[in-house]
């Protein structure tokens, strides 16, 4: 802890954001008065966003959970009283004990994510604890799974372009992300590269503040971008700009593919993507002629039906070109492999008594919520508020609504989960906690010690979870270790080479250290691959029963990949909900600051489809489907193509407002990894 009142110290950006930034926090008087960053963080340099520049606004704010409380009116309606820690965790361990005796210990149910991105809190001893209950687990594949997949049914190992390199490339493709709100310090890196002249292409379905900075900006129809793809591949087998000497020695499957995508023209993925087929054959000639081309494959992308397949065949591109091998060319999707931590210290596997028990997927937490046959009895929520992030939220708030299903919440706020909670209780920030931090874009791992005391009675997720689980009786040396001594625990992972050299010491010394990334001149050389290469043609997937080669599969609803639905289809526009440039998911839509800078949630809309509608700009309006509807106001303008519809961000719902867009969204699973579809959803509009 750091004692003195007066001062500036340094900190980790906590956000489930790629740049992972070096703050340094500005203290008066014992509080947070400024977040700056820090300029000697070799890769943020000192800048950082929004969100960040006001965290002192969230961790102060007026609503901030400061006691345990325990419901006392209806799930839903807000009422609570305050208790004692000792209260909360007694009723805690009395309630999980009965479930085990009456329902089994698989009838409890973790639910988190990466609300926090330290590892001790949400890798460590939480992990521990639901080992040890015995709970069933959780597929944590809400954000990045299908294309995680795809990535590495390609390349093996989720690990691309340093960011430092970026800046060699003589041609930039942001391909399905809002990197300016997402990713800025990657904005800054293309930048130096294109004050050399290298041209920076953004491929989405959404005019965003990305594409606007971009030189060229290419729409297209959700879902679609695999034929987009093979489209570009065509051009490049038919006209030679490939790499044969490259595809013989690191890849497998290029003869199979080049024959497989003679039949992928550019008319044939004009007619599937909207994108003209002389665009199609510009950007491959630009692609294919580029000496080092790199591609950042986004988040948005996976998030349909195809989403495996999308990233999977755009990770092709390169290996096709040979960009790999030159400084600043390939692609960067995830480089969370070259930071791979000791997961078994951490979490401790080794605790659970049913090393078989079920596994629920969090993007179907709903069904699962309301499954009579093997119910969830006990729910533990943390770092997360599914009933805002999760898909289809109109059948999780009936599973939430269930009087015999305990529930706990472990947060800042009263959320809208928190709402239907059994127990709430006050979270620490990661400004009052020790935690390790890597992250999943540069190569620096990063010390957070605490900067403030407690606000209130707020425990951090390692506190809870010790205390937790000493008072169930587990393993004591598991429930009573240092963070100290788990932050060793994870940097000894000797199969991992890039931690060579990361210490506790080190990181105290230093607050950031740098990766070792020496093995990753090798990285072609040691692909873990079935085959050890990249595979253009993936036997495990055909075996899987999916396509051995990239293959273009339409979306399961609204736009078939043939025909645009017509007007008066019963849902015939494709509903999009990426982030917006002030929130990160479901965080700071409760703050006031933020509240004010994104003003209001809007349903952009084509004027096309407006017109058809008679809805002008301002109007509000209901967008529907059979799962749901959310209210809105309309904004008009031709930033999509027609037949798209877009709403940023995800907003807490306010004063009887539907709010909620994923009240929308289907709970569907992708083609791989078992990922959410939350863009492969069907609406329709109508002025209310």
């Amino acid at each position: 802890m750091t004692e003195a009142a007066d001062g500036v110290f340094p900190a980790v950006c906590p956000l489930d954001c790629p740049d992972t930034c070096g703050l340094l926090l500005h203290k008066e008087n014992g509080k947070i008065v400024k977040v700056t960053g820090d300029p000697n963080h070799p890769i943020t340099k000192g800048a950082i966003c929004n969100k960040v520049r006001n965290m002192a606004e969230r961790i102060y704010h007026p609503e901030r959970l400061l006691h345990p409380l325990r419901r006392t009116g209806p799930k839903g309606s807000g009422q609570f009283e305050r208790i004692t820690w000792e209260e909360a965790l007694a009723e805690i361990t009395e309630r999980f004990r009965d479930l085990i005796t009456s329902h089994g210990s698989e009838s409890i149910l973790p639910y988190s994510f990466y609300g926090n991105m330290g590892k001790l809190s949400v890798d460590g001893m939480d992990r521990r604890f639901f080992n040890a209950l015995g709970a069933s687990e959780l597929e944590q594949t809400i954000c990045n799974s299908a294309g995680n997949a795809g990535w590495v049914h390609t390349m093996g190992f989720y690990g691309g372009v340093s960011p430092e390199d970026i800046e060699h490339a003589d041609l930039i493709i942001v391909w399905g992300g809002n990197i300016v709100s997402t990713n800025m310090h990657q904005v800054v890196l293309a930048e130096k590269a294109r004050k050399k002249g290298t041209r920076i292409v953004v491929i989405d379905v959404h005019r965003n503040r990305t594409a606007q900075w971009a030189d060229w900006f290419i729409p297209l129809y959700p879902g679609t971008d695999t034929a987009l793809a093979l489209g570009i591949m065509n051009v490049l087998f038919a006209e030679g700009l490939t790499d044969t000497a490259f595809m013989e020695r690191y890849t497998v499957g290029h003869e199979l593919l080049e024959e497989h995508v003679r039949g992928c023209t550019p008319e044939w993925a004009a007619r599937i993507t909207g994108v003209p087929a002389e665009d199609i054959v510009r950007l491959a000639h630009m692609y294919g002629r580029a000496h080092a081309a790199h591609i950042h494959v986004g988040n948005g992308l996976q998030h349909h039906d195809n989403g495996g397949m999308i990233v999977r065949t755009i990770t092709c591109l390169p290996a096709v070109t040979g960009h790999w091998q030159r400084r600043g060319g390939g692609a960067t999707k995830s480089n969370s492999g070259y930071a791979r931590l000791n997961s078994v210290a951490l979490e401790r596997p080794d605790l659970r008594p049913n090393p078989q028990a079920r596994h629920i997927n969090m993007n179907r937490i709903g069904e699962a919520l309301l499954d009579n046959e093997k119910p969830v009895m006990g729910l533990f929520v943390y770092c997360s508020n599914p009933l805002v992030v999760a898909p289809d939220t109109e059948r999780v708030t009936r599973g939430f609504e269930r009087e015999e299903l305990f529930t706990v919440v472990h947060d800042l706020f009263m959320t809208d989960t928190a709402k239907y909670a059994d127990i709430v209780l006050p979270a620490a920030s990661s400004f009052e906690s020790t935690d390790l931090f890597t992250s999943y874009w540069h190569h620096y791992i990063q010390l957070q010690e605490p900067v403030i005391e407690r606000v209130g009675e707020s425990k951090s997720n390692y506190e809870l979870f010790s205390l937790l689980g000493q008072m169930m009786g587990f393993d004591n040396e598991a429930f009573s270790e240092s963070e100290e001594s788990m932050i060793r625990a994870a940097l000894n992972h000797s199969v991992n080479p890039y931690l060579n050299g990361i210490t506790l010491e080190a990181l105290q010394e230093h607050r950031h250290v740098k990766l070792d990334m020496s093995p990753q001149e090798r990285f072609l050389e040691m692909l873990p691959t079935p085959s050890g290469k990249i595979e253009l043609y993936s036997e495990t997937l055909e075996r899987a029963g999916l396509p051995g080669l990239p293959t273009y599969v339409p979306l399961k609803e609204g736009y078939d990949g043939e025909h645009r639905p017509e007007p008066d289809a019963l849902y015939p526009l494709m509903f999009i909900s990426p982030p917006n440039h002030n929130f990160l998911n479901s965080t700071f839509a409760n703050v006031p600051k933020h509240q004010e800078l994104e003003k209001e949630p809007l349903l952009q809309i084509h004027p096309e489809d407006a017109a058809v509608r008679g809805i002008a700009d301002g109007d509000k309006v209901t967008v529907w489907n059979e799962r749901g509807a959310s209210e809105l106001r309309a904004k008009v303008a031709d930033r999509m193509l027609p037949g798209t519809v877009i709403s940023q961000g995800l907003w807490w719902d306010k004063n009887g407002q539907r709010q909620r867009v994923n009240v929308l969204t289907p709970d569907r699973l992708a083609d791989m990894g078992k990922g959410a579809v939350f863009f492969s959803t069907a609406v329709n509009v109508k002025r209310q």
